[in-house]
């Protein structure tokens, strides 16, 4: 039976060019392609894949996101993710999420192939050019959005993709002091003292794909 895959990236390039390498090998059956997490979180009941390549930076809720909400949900899919960074703390929050994988975009290729097996298998596999031992080593060690609380990172999200206090307390079914009291404390905890800082830091960690 061949593993079933899906690939969620927002950039179409990325996804037709990964979906017909993969879709060419015998033993590998693409289900579908997504350009943003939503649409791939509402399909995964119906196409059940067994694993999902995940693009770590797109505009909403990004992979990191996508790879915690399908743990939330008890889905039964092994994820790999995709980035254009090779930073440990990027890996870290990949792995802490439920990754079993992690790849540079910039040496995918064929990669992918053995990586989609790897992770099929149960195994953890890391991309050419990760400096391993920082990565292994960021992997079990606390990263700063760990500090943060669940519904922290998703105020952390909306603020920074440019959603005003109504319209984030709208999002989340809060209040807006409510927001204004998360904003506060999530950047308390971060040390970042004003919104630019905090736009610089959510990018660098995958929170969003601005």
């Amino acid at each position: 039976m061949p593993i079933r895959v899906i690939l969620v990236d927002d950039h179409a390039v990325v996804r037709e060019g990964l979906g017909r390498l993969l879709g060419a090998e015998p033993d590998i059956e693409v289900l579908g392609t997504f350009d943003d997490a939503a649409a791939a979180l509402a399909g995964m009941p119906r196409l059940r894949p067994d694993v999902a390549v995940l693009d770590i930076a797109m505009p909403g809720m990004g992979g990191i996101e996508l790879a915690r909400a399908l743990g939330a949900a008890a889905q039964d899919v092994r994820i790999l993710m995709l980035s254009m960074h090779r930073l440990p703390e990027y890996v870290h929050q990949s792995f802490a999420a439920g990754a079993l994988g992690y790849l540079l975009k910039e040496s995918a290729g064929r990669e992918v192939i053995a990586a989609v097996r790897a992770v099929h298998s149960g195994r953890r596999y890391l991309g050419r050019g990760i400096d391993r031992a920082l990565a292994y080593g960021a992997a079990g060690a606390l990263g700063p959005l760990d500090l943060l609380s669940e519904r922290e990172r998703q105020v952390l999200r909306l603020v920074v993709e440019g959603g005003t206090s109504a319209q984030t307390a709208l999002a989340l079914n809060l209040s807006p002091k409510s927001v204004d009291t998360y904003r506060s404390r999530l950047m308390k905890k971060l040390g970042v003292e004003d919104l630019p800082a905090l736009v610089k830091f959510a990018i660098r960690h995958g929170i969003t794909g601005l």
